[in-house]
């Protein structure tokens, strides 16, 4: 039976011991000294990890009312830096995390990637489709890069709904969908797959420097978390559609944007994620959302066990401090916040991802906006690495973001969402101001949102200004915290909003049109 293990020791401990007592044991003379400095310096390791659907608001990092204990994760925030504005630039399919972890993949933006192809009505807009996509694009993909730089690659995730032939590269894989709640069928099942090649390549005395993709499968649906995590969120692995959850008050509170139903279709009819999720169905009532955010907490705080497990190895192994360590998510999620439940939307709680980062360079307890995508993660990786990054990468480095020596990388973020009725969703962001179109059901919903995420962080809607849910919630929006598209005070600034929209889309070769773009 894999226990709880404690957050991660401070490495700088053992290490200081260590070297108080070489300086009284010996003094090097002049020869050794012109020796080591003449030696190569040591190259970087690379842990990336990759949750699978989570909300950067589940964690205590993002949300401080969040009753979710993630202590390693809160260890790393503390001795990294946390991006306060990492996206993952959207998707054209209902499964978002495929097109979202090509983009990690290869560093290509959405409409670039294998996969992207719009039927033949909708390639009018892209004559150059030929040249949009590069052929043998996963020779230039993230194992076959560092591969090809000296590196030992090792894999561990879910299989399926991501870049196959850009995954085989990796000299190790190991993949399978582990959602169950027992070690073998959950998150431990990853984690051992990391400990064991870390162990071998103790044995086999490896010196060459990894990357090692870390990737769990929770906690997507279903969300099966260990009994004792989902007693202490109050929480049961809930199978029957015919009755309710039973209330328990150690349940996570309804998130602050809560909504019974999102107050107009979103656009894709019958979508798995909104009708189908285990445990919680067609259902958006308060015991069956508290009930899902419960099971998630129970999920995730598992994974965090089990990145601590494998941050105890590193220490072990002397590895830890020349080791980059990267904690995201490849989307995020709704349940229950706008009156969604999947992550098929562009909401803050979903466009956005988690992102904490911790190596060498990087300065402990910070801070930083960022504006990066997560395609911009290959570019990245290289940079911290010194591997040159290849010719089919479209991402930026953000290198000097993570290292404190700038604030972002981008000024405008761009979101798509298309997977169910086209055109479908888009939106923009510039600075504190967010636009969000919604152009679905064959012209049946035809929406404009207008933010000012300054003063409107969780984008309230007039719906969250009913008195009884507001009360219920334990908000009191302010006038202006609502959609201010329809406000003649900030028309001004959704027309430039809706320029800078159909700029993104025409630059990112989108094949489609809104209903008011030319």
């Amino acid at each position: 039976m894999i226990l709880s293990v404690p957050p991660f020791r401070r490495p700088w401990m053992s290490g200081l011991l260590t070297a108080l007592m070489i300086g009284v044991l010996s003094t090097p003379g002049r020869a050794e000294v012109a020796q080591e400095a003449s030696e190569p310096a040591k190259r970087p390791n690379i842990l990336f990890i990759l949750a699978d659907d989570q909300s950067p608001f589940d964690l205590k990092v993002y949300n401080p009312n969040s009753i979710l204990d993630t202590p390693n994760l809160d260890r790393l925030a503390s001795e990294g830096v946390v991006l306060d504005g990492a996206y993952q630039m959207g998707s054209w399919s209902g499964a978002v995390c495929t097109p979202s972890r090509h983009m990690i993949m290869s560093g290509r933006t959405v409409w670039h990637l294998p996969g992207s192809t719009p039927k033949a009505k909708d390639k009018a807009a892209r004559p150059n489709e030929a040249e949009l996509i590069p052929k043998n694009l996963a020779d230039q993909t993230l194992a076959a890069v560092f591969n090809r730089a000296g590196y030992d690659t090792m894999r561990t995730c879910k299989r399926g709904n991501s870049y196959k032939a850009a995954n085989q590269k990796f000299t190790v894989v190991h993949e399978a969908v582990k959602r169950g709640p027992t070690d073998e069928t959950g998150s431990a099942w990853h984690a051992d797959r990391v400990l064991d090649y870390l162990q071998q390549r103790e044995v086999d005395e490896d010196r060459d420097p990894f990357l090692i993709y870390f990737g769990f499968s929770h906690p997507h649906d279903t969300r099966d978390g260990k009994s004792h995590l989902n007693e202490k969120y109050g929480a049961v692995n809930h199978t029957d559609r015919n009755s309710l959850p039973p209330a328990n008050d150690k349940q996570p509170q309804l998130p602050v944007n809560y909504l019974p139903e999102h107050p107009f279709p979103h656009g894709h009819p019958n979508l798995r994620d909104e009708v189908a999720v285990s445990g919680v169905w067609k259902r958006r009532d308060e015991r069956t959302i508290r009930n899902e955010i419960g099971r998630e907490f129970a999920c995730s705080e598992n994974i965090d066990i089990q990145i601590g497990r494998v941050l105890e190895k590193l220490e072990q192994l002397g590895e830890l401090n020349n080791t980059y360590i990267v904690y995201t998510a490849d989307h995020g999620m709704a349940i229950g916040r706008h009156g969604l439940q999947g992550k098929q939307n562009l909401y803050q709680h979903t466009w956005r991802v988690p992102f904490i980062a911790k190596g060498p360079g990087i300065p402990a307890g910070t801070r930083a906006i960022g504006n990066t995508y997560l395609l911009d993660t290959l570019a990245t990786l290289c940079d911290l690495a010194g591997v040159e990054t290849p010719a089919t990468n479209e991402g930026i480095s953000f290198r000097k973001v993570l290292q404190g020596q700038q604030s972002t990388i981008r000024d405008t973020l761009f979101g798509v969402y298309c997977g169910g009725t086209k055109p479908g969703m888009r939106c923009v962001k510039k600075g504190d101001w967010k636009l969000v179109k919604f152009d679905v059901l064959n012209g049946k919903v035809r929406k404009t949102q207008l933010f000012n995420l300054k003063e409107n962080p969780h984008e309230f809607l007039t719906q969250h200004h009913d008195e009884n849910l507001s009360d219920e919630l334990g908000i009191s929006p302010t006038a202006d915290q609502r959609n201010l598209a329809d406000d003649p005070r900030f028309a001004e600034k959704r027309a430039e909003l809706e320029a800078l929209l159909l700029s993104e889309m025409v630059r990112l070769d989108d094949p489609y049109r809104l209903w008011d773009q030319p």
